[in-house]
């Protein structure tokens, strides 16, 4: 079974849950956490390999918490997960007046872009904060500003509802980061989605011929006309239900071997799926709209990546790879 791709943040809140349940458990096998937890083996892996890079400040081998991988996954491992050096867990959170304030302003801005089920939970761990924090400390007080992107953002929410809610075709300048370029079209604009942290737009694109997200903070610019949308008229789509990244006839995917150092790209890229190799290295099915972008990702991550298919894709990167070197010579 392979690991799902997933954000920072999913990985975060598996983290806050992970680490409790075998503090508390002791020595668990890996089967069974994964069951508890309601997530792939796999996945409990690729976590456990994140926690090893965590802890109290400092960074030092006595402030990281340790997770026995030889014991787990070595020859002759038993397949059980044991946690040390994480004692500190088990006392009861207190807070100092500077660190209540940090987690209260990154609740009110993590508000600003939640959806409505998300907002519910954030309201109620405010109001247990601020509660708190009114005895005798002020941070209950604190205004943290503008919603994240500020208050261009916010307008630029509120113009795109309008059109939708009149039906409005709109004109956008939008950056495409997969083929790494400014684009200029009309959409018929459906409605507004949040998810990851970042506010979209779900409309139906003339240019493509297809319906697409915008994510608000990319659009440079958007100008609602005077005509009326041509495409019929839906709802936006459930991201939780139908996937953020949907495969078209416009995109392909690229299947890549990454070493360790460039495993970054996972979190900043669309990918289908991605499968743990030895070596901490993973195989990843990345999603491609233009070769032209891949060849330039591919330069950047060498000597680090390898592509496994589609053959074309591989001979012409060992192409432009060659080509690159000749510079050199």
């Amino acid at each position: 079974m392979s690991v799902q791709p997933a954000g920072a943040k999913d990985q975060v809140a598996r983290l806050l849950t992970l680490v409790p349940f075998l503090h508390a458990r002791g020595a668990v096998r890996l089967e069974d956490a994964a069951v508890a937890l309601g997530v792939p083996t796999d996945q409990v892996l690729a976590d456990l390999n994140v926690l090893l890079m965590c802890g109290l400040p400092g960074g030092y081998p006595d402030d990281l918490i340790d997770v026995d991988l030889d014991a787990l996954e070595g020859d002759g491992g038993d397949g059980v997960i044991r946690v040390t050096n994480a004692d500190y867990l088990a006392r009861p959170l207190r807070l100092t007046p500077t660190e209540a304030t940090a987690i209260i302003v990154a609740l009110r801005a993590l508000r600003g872009s939640a959806g409505e089920e998300t907002r519910e939970i954030v309201d109620r761990a405010l109001a247990k904060l601020e509660a708190a924090a009114a005895h005798g400390s002020p941070v209950a007080q604190v205004d943290p500003g503008d919603t994240p992107g500020g208050p261009e953002l916010v307008r630029l929410e509120a113009e795109l509802r309008r059109a939708t809610a009149q039906h409005r075709q709109v004109r956008l300048s939008y950056y495409v980061p997969s083929r790494d370029e400014q684009s200029e079209r009309i959409v018929d604009p459906r409605g507004i989605v949040t998810t990851d942290g970042f506010t979209y737009l779900d409309a139906w694109s003339h240019s493509a011929q297809a319906p697409r997200l915008f994510r608000l903070d990319r659009i440079a610019e958007a100008v609602v006309l005077d005509s009326e949308v041509l495409s019929e008229p839906e709802p936006p789509r459930d991201l939780a239900k139908e996937g953020f990244f949907p495969r078209s006839p416009e995109s392909t995917v690229a299947t890549l071997e990454l070493d360790p150092a460039a495993r970054w790209i996972v979190e900043y890229y669309p990918v289908h799926a991605v499968r743990r190799r030895r070596g901490g290295r993973l195989e990843v099915d990345l999603v491609v709209a233009n070769e032209r972008w891949l060849q330039r990702l591919l330069l950047r991550l060498a000597p680090h990546v390898r592509v496994l298919g589609p053959p074309e894709y591989a001979a012409s990167y060992a192409d432009a790879a060659r080509a690159t070197l000749n510079l050199y010579g």
